[in-house]
C-alpha cells in the first residue's frame, strides 16, 4: 500500500475528534438582562454546565436549543441568535437540545417567553465568542483587531484579504479572556434575524428523520397502555385481569397511579411487548370503578355556579383608577352583559407519551416535555431522587399548548418502569387525551360600564370568575386575593384604555377538573368579552367600534398604530355591500400587540367567514414567514375554539372522546388570511401565542354588524 501523510488537524477531522474546543456558556442571574459569561473546560463537558456554543479544531460548531420545539419554531430561533452575532450560518451549525440541567437557565417552552427573553443573552454569547475569534486571528496576524472582521465562519483581514476559519482559530481564542460586554450588531447589519430564513427543522419533519416522543424506542422497553376511571377522579374497587393476561405479549396487569397537582387517582395499566397486545390487554380488561355523584363534576352545574357568583364581591387586581362605584351610579348610561367560555381540550395532534427507565439509583426519560429543567425537578420529588440522578432526552413536540408541560404522564412512565423493572414507553390514546385532561378553564366575565351624556367612557369594570391554575397547579396561597395571572390581555398593561374610572377584579370559582395552561391562557377567554364588551359600548355610545378604541387608546402609540394599518388593510373605512359586514377587535398578550378584521356574509346556509385581515407588532422578529405562520395557526385554534363543540362533564365522564365529537377547523371551513407585520425597532414579544385572543370577539363583533345578534357565550353558531 501506498503510504498516506495527514496534519493532525486533518487526522482530527477524518477521526471526528477535536483536539482542541472553545466552549462558551452563559448564565442569568435575578436581574433581568444580566448575563453572565463564561468559558468551558473540555474535560469538563460531562458536567452540569451550560455550554450554548461549541467550535472545535475541526471545523465542527454546535449550537445549543434552550427551549423545546413544539412547532413555534425555537428549534431556528433560538440557534439564530447566537449564529447572528457569531457570523455564522444554518449550513455551518449542527443543534442540539438542552436537556434540562439547571445552568441552561429557564427552558421552558411556554407563555411566548423564547425569543423575549434570549434576546440579548443568546446574542450576548454570539458576540462575545465572535470577538474572541477575531482577537485570536489578529494576535496570529500580528495586526491591529480594527483591521479584522469576522464573516461566513472565518476571520478576515481587511488589508490584505488573508483569512482563518474558525477552526483555526479555536485553539488561541480559548486561551483569551471573556469579553464582559460584547458590542452586539445593529440590527440594519443583520443578515439573519428579521429574514424569512428556511427552518432548519422542515427537513428532518419531511423525510422522517425528526424524532418526536412517539418514535422512541430503546433496547428492551415495553409498551404501556393505562385504563382510567371516566369519571376522571374514580377509585379502583376491583379489577379482573384473567383475559387481558391471556393476550400474547401482556407482561404485566397493574394498579397505577396519576399523579396530578391537585390530586392522586388510582389507574390500571396493561404492559406488554409490543403496543398491539397492551391496547388488546387494555380492552379485555374488566375493572369496576368506584361510583362518583354525576353531578360531581358537571360543567352545566359549574356554570350555574359561575353565574351565581356573578353578584358576589370580587377582590381588585393593581392598576385600578379612579371610582367606578361612583362613576357608574352617576353614568348617564348604563351597560352590563356577562361573556361566557367553556372548559376546552389541547388537542396536540401528537398525543402525550413518555418512555422511561427507572434503573435503581437514577431515572432517564425520552418525551415531548415542554420544560426538561421542570421535568427533572419534578421527578426528583416524585421519586425521591435528586436531581442529577434524572437525565431527560427531549424530542420534539408534536403540538402542546400547555398540555405537555403537565407532567403526569412522564410520572405514569417512570412509576411504571420501577414497578416492573424495564424500560416503558407510554402512550395516551386520543381517547385518554380528550376524557381525561387536563382542560382550559372554563369562565364568566361579567362586565359594566358607563357613558356619560356626550358618549364618553366614564366607567368601566371587567370581573372575571374562574378556577385559578396558580393555585390548583402550583399550589399557590390566593386566599383574598386576586390571581393576577388571570388579567392576562386586559390588565393594566395588556389594555391601557384611557377611562378615567376603571376596576378589573377577580373570584375564584373551584372546580377539581384537571386544568392547565392552554395557548394564550386566560387571554383566550378573558379578552372575548373584554373587547365585545368594548364593541357593545361603542354602538350604545353612538360611536364607531374603530374610532372609540382609537380614543381609549390614544395615549399607546402601538396600540394606535396597529389599529390604523388594520383599518387600512382591510378596507375598514370602506362600504361593504348588504348581506356583508366586518367586525375586530385587539389585545396585547405577551409582550405582543395583535389585532383583527373578519368579513363575513350571508349565504343560504347561514354565514361565511370570507377574510381575516391580521395585524401584528411583535418588536424586532427573527423570522418574519415564522411570525406569519404562527399568527395564520392562532387564527385556526382560535375559530376552532370559537365555532366548535366545547368539553362537557356530564353523567359521570366527558361527553367528548376524539375529532368526531369535538371536531377542529377543517381545511374547507378556513377563511382567506392576510397578516402584516409592524416593521419597529422595538423589544421582541411572543407569537406563539398572541395571534388567539382577538380572534373570538373579532368574529363576534362582525358577526353583530351582520345580525344585529349579540354572541356571548362560545362556541358560536354560524349555521342555524
Amino acid at each position: 500500500m501506498k503510504p498516506q501523510h495527514t496534519s493532525r488537524r486533518g487526522f482530527l477531522k477524518a477521526g471526528g475528534s477535536a483536539g482542541a474546543l472553545l466552549a462558551l456558556g452563559f448564565s442569568l442571574p435575578a436581574q433581568a438582562g444580566d448575563v453572565v459569561l463564561h468559558k468551558i473546560e473540555k474535560t469538563a463537558l460531562g458536567l452540569e454546565l451550560s455550554p450554548y456554543i461549541l467550535i472545535d479544531d475541526t471545523g465542527k460548531i454546535t449550537l445549543l436549543n434552550p427551549r423545546p420545539d413544539m412547532g413555534q419554531g425555537t428549534y431556528q430561533s433560538m440557534p439564530a441568535l447566537i449564529a447572528e452575532e457569531l457570523e455564522v450560518s444554518f449550513d455551518q451549525i449542527h443543534i442540539i437540545q438542552t436537556n434540562g440541567q439547571g445552568k441552561y437557565g429557564a427552558q421552558l417552552s411556554g407563555g411566548s417567553s423564547s425569543v423575549r427573553t434570549r434576546w440579548i443573552p443568546m446574542r450576548k454569547a454570539g458576540a462575545a465568542v465572535r470577538e474572541m475569534l477575531i482577537q485570536a486571528a489578529a494576535n496570529k496576524w500580528k495586526v491591529p483587531v480594527a483591521e479584522c472582521f469576522a464573516e461566513n465562519a472565518k476571520v478576515i483581514h481587511r488589508p490584505s484579504g488573508k483569512s482563518f476559519p474558525y477552526a483555526e482559530l479555536v485553539e488561541e481564542a480559548s486561551r483569551l479572556e471573556i469579553p464582559k460586554e460584547p458590542k452586539l450588531k445593529d440590527p440594519k447589519d443583520f443578515k439573519l434575524l428579521g429574514k424569512n430564513i428556511p427552518k432548519p427543522d422542515v427537513p428532518l419533519k419531511v423525510t422522517g428523520r425528526a424524532q418526536f416522543g412517539i418514535d422512541v424506542e430503546v433496547p428492551g422497553m415495553l409498551y404501556a397502555s393505562i385504563e382510567r376511571s371516566p369519571s376522571i377522579h374514580g377509585k379502583v374497587i376491583s379489577f379482573d385481569d384473567a383475559a387481558a393476561l391471556k393476550v400474547p405479549g401482556v407482561k404485566k396487569v397493574l394498579k397505577a397511579e396519576r399523579a396530578m397537582p391537585h390530586l392522586t387517582v388510582e389507574t390500571v395499566a396493561v404492559v406488554a411487548t409490543n403496543y398491539w397486545a397492551a391496547m388488546e390487554g387494555r380492552r379485555k380488561l374488566k375493572v369496576q370503578w368506584e361510583k362518583k355523584d354525576p353531578t360531581y363534576l358537571a360543567t352545566d352545574t359549574y356554570s350555574a355556579r359561575l353565574k351565581e357568583l356573578a353578584g358576589k364581591e370580587s377582590s381588585d387586581f393593581a392598576g385600578n383608577k379612579g371610582d367606578f362605584a361612583a362613576a357608574y351610579a352617576g353614568a348617564a348610561r348604563k351597560i352590563q352583559a356577562s361573556y361566557e367560555t367553556p372548559f376546552a381540550a389541547h388537542a396536540a395532534m401528537e398525543p402525550v407519551n413518555a418512555t422511561a427507565w427507572f434503573k435503581g439509583d437514577s431515572l432517564e426519560i425520552w418525551a415531548p416535555t415542554q420544560g426538561p429543567d421542570g421535568t427533572i425537578s419534578e421527578l426528583a420529588r416524585y421519586l425521591n431522587l435528586k436531581p442529577e440522578q434524572v437525565k431527560v432526552n427531549v424530542t420534539f413536540l408534536g403540538g402542546a399548548f400547555g398540555r405537555k408541560a403537565y407532567l403526569d404522564f412522564v410520572k405514569e412512565a417512570a412509576f411504571l418502569s420501577k414497578a416492573v423493572g424495564a424500560p416503558v414507553k407510554l402512550l395516551w390514546t386520543r381517547e385518554d387525551d380528550m376524557t381525561q385532561g387536563p382542560y382550559r378553564p372554563a369562565m364568566l366575565s361579567v362586565l359594566e360600564g358607563g357613558i356619560d351624556a356626550q358618549g364618553k367612557i366614564t366607567a368601566f369594570h371587567h370581573k372575571i370568575i374562574t378556577e385559578s391554575i396558580q393555585e390548583q397547579v402550583f399550589k399557590a396561597d390566593l386566599k383574598g386575593k386576586a390571581d393576577g395571572w388571570t388579567e392576562e390581555g386586559i390588565g393594566e398593561k395588556d389594555s391601557p384604555i384611557e377611562v378615567p374610572n376603571i376596576r378589573r377584579s377577580y373570584l375564584k370559582a373551584r372546580t377539581d377538573l384537571p386544568i392547565v395552561w392552554w395557548r394564550s391562557v386566560y387571554a383566550s377567554t378573558n379578552v372575548f368579552g373584554h373587547e365585545s364588551f368594548i364593541d357593545e359600548l361603542a354602538h350604545a355610545a353612538g360611536r364607531d367600534p374603530l374610532d372609540l378604541r382609537l380614543e381609549l387608546f390614544k395615549d399607546s402609540p402601538r396600540f394606535v398604530k396597529v389599529l390604523e394599518t388594520l383599518a387600512e388593510k382591510s378596507g375598514y373605512r370602506q362600504k361593504r355591500p348588504a348581506g356583508k359586514a366586518m367586525g375586530i377587535a385587539i389585545a396585547r398578550s405577551f409582550s405582543t400587540i395583535c389585532a383583527h378584521a373578519f368579513t363575513v356574509a350571508k349565504t343560504k346556509d347561514g354565514v361565511k367567514i370570507e377574510k381575516v385581515v391580521s395585524v401584528i407588532d411583535c418588536g424586532m422578529v427573527v423570522n418574519p414567514d415564522n411570525v406569519r405562520a404562527q399568527t395564520e395557526s392562532n387564527v385556526v385554534y382560535g375559530l376552532t375554539a370559537a365555532l366548535k363543540g366545547p368539553i362537557t362533564y356530564a353523567d359521570g365522564a366527558i361527553q367528548q372522546s376524539n375529532f368526531h365529537n369535538y371536531p377542529v377547523l377543517r381545511l374547507p371551513e378556513m377563511p382567506k388570511v392576510e397578516v402584516h407585520i409592524i416593521d419597529n425597532q422595538e423589544a421582541p414579544g411572543g407569537v406563539g401565542e398572541p395571534g388567539l385572543p382577538p380572534i373570538a370577539p373579532a368574529l363576534a363583533n362582525a358577526l353583530f354588524n351582520l345580525t344585529g345578534k349579540r354572541v356571548r357565550k362560545l362556541p358560536m353558531e354560524l349555521n342555524g
